[in-house]
């Protein structure tokens, strides 16, 4: 029986499992180290008291218990090395497991440049448990204003550094929570700001003028103080430094400034670009292991066109769901089929009931008609999930 496995169960990694599971006849291990599917593009509605814990993350052991294969199994294991020639991979855990084919499928990290003196005084969002500490960190700010209006009314100062998709919204919610926050409540000590710095010319450098602008009106509206052109040179617990010479007080800095692979990908002898990405070919393989694919953010994906695609949850979906179809017909020695990865466009969270976007490059969109097209994106990559999840419950308490 072939065995196939993934490392990572983020959004390609589950589109390619969705995809195994249609051959009933091959061993598939799904490896995390966590014991959750993190959906990242709602992790901001966490923050902002939009959504719980439940709302955002997918249990991959009831998930794959719902998918109903007799052969799948799910390890919550963190990867250590992999050794290619003997189709074996090692876990801290002191725990192998052997492949016959390999999905990579780990995702990707925020990176934090060497060069930047005092980045850890920075949050990074991104990872789910630093995102409930920052919620609860800069809730006690908001009650420690409330508490000590009357005495004093020290300014409360956040800080995003880097205006990409995550950084916008990340500002833009919590720059619309704590607007609310204040007129709900009518505290007088109603003056924290919110700063979001860019080191391009531009917020979201990359994405279509119109929304762009749209985007930028929206967070001068929110009350945010957009900095463009400027990099973070340092910082410290109560400062940062910006290149143009700026010193801008801090209560918490949340740094965006961009993403790296995850480490795993230094063990494998492949071709990898700048960012730790691995390159792969039409068909997600690595250059020099047929058996050995890398999907989602994990690898440097190009279109047709040979145009780099940025890493978001479209590209996830086709990738991950073009290695699941290729393994399945190099198991029965068919034809592979190319990735022909399509953006099916851009949607932006702008705080509460708002978003901004662009619909497959023909149709921009603003405000709450944006809004209730990327809920039903979402609603519809999650609602199946739960589905799995429900079923894989029930299972998992017959067998108890």
């Amino acid at each position: 029986m072939e065995k196939v496995v993934i490392i990572g169960g983020g959004y390609a990694g589950i589109y390619a499992l969705r995809e195994l599971v249609k051959n009933r006849d091959i061993k598939i291990t799904l490896i995390d180290k966590h014991t959750y599917h993190n959906l990242q593009p709602e992790v901001y509605d966490l923050i902002a008291n939009k959504s719980n814990m439940a709302d955002v993350t997918i249990d991959l052991t009831t998930l794959c218990m719902g998918m109903n294969h007799d052969y799948l199994e799910f390890k919550n294991l963190k990867v250590r090395n992999i050794d290619t020639e003997k189709k074996r991979i090692f876990t801290e855990e002191k725990e192998t497991v052997d492949f016959d084919y390999l999905i990579m499928a780990a995702g990707t990290r925020t990176f934090f440049p060497s060069s930047i003196k005092g980045l850890n005084n920075a949050e990074d969002i991104k990872k789910l448990h630093r995102a409930i500490f920052f919620k609860q960190s800069f809730e006690n700010q908001l009650f420690e204003k409330i508490s000590d209006e009357v005495k004093k009314c020290n300014d409360t100062h956040i800080v995003v550094v880097g205006a990409g998709l995550s950084g916008v919204e990340i500002a833009a919610e919590m720059a619309y929570n704590s607007n609310k926050f204040f007129k709900r409540g009518n505290f007088a000590c109603d003056n924290l700001q919110i700063s979001l710095i860019s080191s391009s010319p531009t917020i979201l450098p990359g994405l279509p003028k119109e929304v762009i602008n749209m985007s930028h009106k929206r967070l001068k509206d929110l009350g945010i103080n957009v900095i463009t052109g400027s990099k973070m040179e340092s910082c410290d617990k109560d400062y940062i430094y910006l290149t143009n010479g700026t010193k801008i007080s801090q209560s918490f800095i949340v740094f965006a400034g961009g993403i790296e692979s995850s480490t795993i990908t230094s063990v494998l002898d492949v071709n990898k670009n700048g960012r730790g990405q691995i390159i792969v070919n039409e068909y997600m393989q690595t250059d020099k292991y047929e058996n050995i694919l890398a999907i989602g953010d994990m690898a440097e994906v190009r279109d047709r066109k040979g145009e780099l695609l940025p890493p978001n949850v479209t590209v996830a979906r086709h990738t991950g769901t073009n290695a699941g179809i290729n393994i399945n017909r190099m198991i029965k020695g068919k034809k592979l089929l190319a990735c022909d990865p399509k953006l099916d466009g851009i949607l932006i969270a702008l705080g509460g009931k708002y978003a901004v976007g662009n619909l497959y490059g023909l149709v921009n969109v603003k405000g709450l008609i944006a809004y209730y097209i990327k809920k039903y994106v979402f609603d519809s990559y999650r609602a199946p999930l739960l589905k799995l999840i429900k079923k894989g419950y029930a299972r998992l308490n017959k067998l108890k």
